[in-house]
């Protein structure tokens, strides 16, 4: 059993109880998960099994879309409604005009500085279990993309906004900065992610919808689709029995529908079913064999 399933996760759920309800749904050890979600976050998380464990480092390199609620005039430890209040400020009259102003500041390439109260680590430790003992630590500015900052509504203490974003964005961050743009603060209340690269929300099924179907196993997208977004060449027979012996193709020996750039990731086939994701590097020196570079190969399929 291997593939790709799309969950709507839940309010007050970790990414790792998804993980271990998903295990239990589908009794296999072997799942992982794309892109963590806060307990408080909803939304698209894309959940491996099996081989799909092998695609997820293709997966988290993914553009995300976001909706985002968050409340003025109140800072918290952990920027979001789950932490301690730490600083309280009057809210000034708030317009669309004021917003879009403050919105171009943070449009396009930009630097954020991760929050304690995550994942990242430090020396093997992460950054949240220090938080929770108070500590505070230098951390490095990051470069993140904001491709969209749409205002969707606002009233005198709430506003709600969506965003297209790169990998590593923290949507508490954008949120935090803002409200110090603002001179009062903010802190998140509401975060639902709505699209995760090509998989959006309308494609997911939430976990109580997966326990009511027959055969959960309908629900798995299989890594070929999973990976559609990659263009597919298909291998001749000669191809097919090198790529057994770990030896990737060269561009003659591929059908493929597009002509490719150096560096692009592509799907080999054999018998119309995926055998590897490869890059597509013809000009590389470290190996003289084909015009591929093997990235992974499914034994499975």
């Amino acid at each position: 059993m291997h593939g790709l399933l799309l969950v709507d996760k839940s309010a007050g759920m970790t990414s790792h109880d998804v993980v271990r309800q998903v295990r239990r749904i589908f009794h296999t050890r072997k799942v992982g998960h794309a892109g963590t979600l806060d307990p408080l976050a909803t939304g698209v998380l894309p959940v491996a099994i099996g081989d799909g464990t092998k695609i997820l480092q293709f997966l988290l390199a993914e553009d995300k879309s976001y909706r985002a609620t968050f409340k003025l005039g109140t800072t918290t430890d952990t920027l979001d409604a789950e932490g301690q209040v730490v600083l309280e400020r009057p809210i000034p009259p708030v317009t669309e005009a004021i917003l879009e102003q403050i919105f171009t500041r943070f449009r396009g390439e930009i630097e954020q500085l991760p929050p304690m109260f995550s994942a990242l680590k430090q020396n093997g430790v992460p950054l949240y279990k220090l938080a929770r003992q108070g500590k505070t630590v230098e951390r490095k500015l990051r470069p993140v993309v904001i491709e969209r900052l749409e205002l969707i509504s606002h009233d005198p203490q709430t506003i709600t906004i969506e965003v297209d974003c790169s990998k590593g964005t923290y949507i508490r961050t954008l949120v935090s900065d803002i409200g110090e743009q603002l001179g009062c603060g903010a802190h998140l209340t509401v975060l639902r992610r709505l699209r995760s690269g090509d998989f959006s929300i309308d494609s997911c099924n939430t976990l109580d919808n997966l326990l009511l179907l027959d055969n959960p196993v309908s629900a798995l997208l299989s890594l070929d689709e999973a990976l559609s977004s990659c263009p597919a060449a298909q291998l001749n027979g000669a191809a097919a029995t090198a790529l057994s012996y770990g030896i990737p193709p060269e561009l003659h020996q591929v059908e493929i529908s597009k002509d490719l750039n150096d560096g692009d990731l592509v799907r080999l086939r054999i018998d119309a079913k995926i055998a590897a994701v490869a890059c597509y590097q013809p000009l590389r020196q470290k190996e003289k064999r084909g015009d591929f570079e093997l990235i992974r190969v499914f034994v499975s399929h």
